[in-house]
């Protein structure tokens, strides 16, 4: 289903260190040299309230939370920025470009930490009330080269340190992610140069008439 909004929606999602945030910059660059009007924001944050959930979500002293816990508190960040961020970029128009969304809320809390698919979704559409992705640039990387690209873990990241089957198990659930969307989602292996991936994600969202 398309936005009834103006704009388009656009995700970047992966694993650990697949580039996401390199492709960010290259695309906010590149809208800039082309005076695209566009936003670029980020989950879980994007916004005031929701950057502080992201503190309390990521901080590694928190190893107690429960995973329904986790969950809740991503999608009340969710809920925050789409209200207060999201909605309002794209009813101007502009194309809105966020580092993450409900896809990985499903992976990561839905198939790595097995929370009920039924359950994530729910909650999902919950926080994102009437907005709908128009296009997802998935980095297809598995996690063993995301990790290496990056050189390991962030230690003060709570869900990157987590053992490295889990990791899998994310990734195994956007592929699964990708397989039931497969008109939304745009996948890219990233083997490339970082230009020459740039250049591919470009095409295909000119092609889609977003860029």
């Amino acid at each position: 289903m398309e936005n009834k909004h103006k704009g388009k929606f656009i995700t970047l999602e992966g694993c650990e260190g697949v580039g996401k945030s390199t492709q960010l910059q290259l695309l906010k660059e590149y809208c800039m040299a082309h005076n695209i009007n566009a936003v670029f924001t980020r989950e879980p944050g994007g916004c005031e309230i929701s950057e502080k959930i992201r503190d309390v979500i990521l901080n590694p002293d928190n190893c107690g939370m429960s995973d329904m816990t986790e969950l809740m508190l991503y999608c009340a960040a969710r809920s925050q920025h789409t209200q207060t961020v999201i909605k309002p970029a794209l009813s101007s128009g502009a194309v809105v470009f966020c580092d993450r969304y409900c896809d990985s809320t499903a992976a990561y809390q839905g198939y790595a930490r097995g929370i009920s698919i039924d359950t994530v979704n729910m909650l999902n559409a919950a926080a994102m009330g009437d907005v709908k992705i128009d296009y997802t640039v998935f980095m297809d990387v598995p996690p063993d080269k995301g990790f290496k690209r990056k050189g390991g873990a962030e230690k003060n990241d709570r869900l990157e340190m987590e053992e490295f089957d889990f990791h899998r198990r994310v990734y195994n659930g956007f592929k699964e992610i990708e397989k039931a969307n497969p008109e939304r989602f745009l996948s890219f292996k990233a083997e490339g140069t970082k230009y020459e991936t740039h250049e591919l994600i470009v095409a295909a969202l000119k092609e889609r008439g977003v860029l």
